[in-house]
């Protein structure tokens, strides 16, 4: 079963909605007390675990018939996403929450840069401007965090590679998205990413039990909010929208995380992380109307 053929919401509203739960991913995973891997394998291993009965209840015969081809791109969309949360999470061990969401927000670079050779998409000048000046905004907000030091670099580079595979992960997703019902390929692909990582969980002999009780609401929140409600909200929308859309509005998530970060973390709001903002803001802004165009 696919989506019918006009949206029952409006994609922008969807999108937007989605990038206001994502906000939250980083923060919940300051707030577990637990191993990056751990932490990334709850977060997708809860979030099949919640998804599997709908999917067994409403796209079983869907999921039965998916095509080879189909298969793959599933299959790869999964492996590029626990690429994505075990280097992404693990980068927060090491540097800021705005320095790492900036950098794992590359997604757009990779994306305009990438598209032509998977998806056979071309992103329009104003998509392609909104990209740059989306970009620019995500330098300002991380300005001053890539002095810390080695440490804060180390944990820069693990955001930047989360960026790159995210960015093949939407690709691959917007590939197949358009001839697959949401419920389908998000319970399969989460759950592809968390069989991964858990693998690894088990062969790295991580700890994965005996956490506080704030930390096992920590994984439930994850799973829930930025996994289930922010990551199926723009898969949804990669039906209506182009990956270098799509990939450009997640842009959104610094300004978000950096805002609950000075709330719930005390780290510092400086006038260079609002012309950030309002320069991300400016650039969702033009690659959705050149989308519309």
């Amino acid at each position: 079963m696919t989506e019918p053929g006009k949206p029952f919401i409006n994609p922008a509203i969807a999108l937007t909605l989605g990038i206001a739960a994502i906000s939250t991913g980083a923060i919940f995973a300051r707030a577990a007390d637990a191993p990056s891997l751990v932490i990334a394998a709850y977060r997708v291993g809860l979030a099949t675990l919640i998804l599997a009965p709908f999917a067994a209840w409403k796209s079983s015969k869907e999921i039965a018939g998916l095509t080879r081809s189909d298969w793959k791109a599933v299959l790869g969309a999964g492996f590029f996403l626990a690429v994505h949360f075990a280097t992404w999470i693990a980068s927060l061990d090491y540097t800021s929450v705005a320095s790492s969401v900036v950098l794992v927000n590359t997604i757009p670079l990779w994306v305009g840069t990438l598209t032509p050779f998977l998806t056979g998409e071309r992103p329009g000048r104003g998509t392609l401007a909104g990209i740059a000046l989306s970009f620019v905004g995500g330098v300002f907000i991380s300005a001053g965090d890539f002095a810390v030091g080695g440490r804060a670099l180390f944990g820069d580079a693990l955001a930047l590679v989360g960026g790159l595979s995210a960015a093949i992960y939407i690709m691959l997703g917007r590939n197949v998205r358009p001839r697959l019902s949401l419920l389908a390929y998000i319970t399969t692909c989460y759950g592809t990413a968390g069989a991964i990582l858990w693998t690894l969980v088990l062969v790295s002999k991580t700890p994965f039990t005996g956490f506080s009780v704030p930390t096992w609401w920590a994984f439930l929140g994850m799973a829930i909010i930025p996994q289930i409600l922010g990551h199926s909200s723009y898969n949804w929308a990669l039906r209506w929208f182009s990956s270098s859309t799509v990939a450009v509005c997640l842009l959104g998530e610094p300004i978000g995380s950096t805002l609950l970060a000075w709330i719930f973390f005390g780290e510092t709001l400086t006038a260079w992380k609002a012309a950030g903002g309002a320069l991300i803001l400016a650039g969702i802004v033009l690659a959705a109307v050149n989308e519309k165009g």
